[in-house]
């Protein structure tokens, strides 16, 4: 499976900047990647006062190549640099190993 990992410093963020991002997920975000062809999933991690970032899965390296070209080209422009201040400080393409459905299953929601 094809994976990318974005991620945002959010060492020099403006204060509740992590309360802004998971605002802007729930109402905007995560509805524009429900139902995405060529996106298998998308998770959104973050650590308060240290880093923001989007986990992507995709269905087939076209769909990755074509996310990654798009998504580099206007990173500084992207909400997430936006609503912190600064663009991406990585932007990379991986492969996941596996995924393991556990026993409480999967929940997909905007705000957990």
């Amino acid at each position: 499976m094809l994976g990318l990992t974005v991620r945002w410093s959010l060492a020099d963020a403006a204060e509740g900047v992590e309360d802004r991002l998971a605002t802007y997920v729930a109402e905007t975000s995560h509805a524009r990647f429900t139902g995405m062809a060529g996106l298998r999933f998308k998770t959104w991690r973050m650590v308060r006062g240290e880093w923001f970032e989007g986990c992507y899965v995709f269905a087939t390296s076209e769909a990755r190549e074509e996310f990654e070209r798009a998504f580099t080209q206007g990173a500084a422009e992207s909400p997430g640099s936006r609503i912190i201040g600064s663009p991406p400080i990585l932007v990379e393409a991986c492969d996941i190993v596996a995924i393991a459905e556990g026993w409480d299953g999967f929940a997909a929601a905007p705000r957990a």
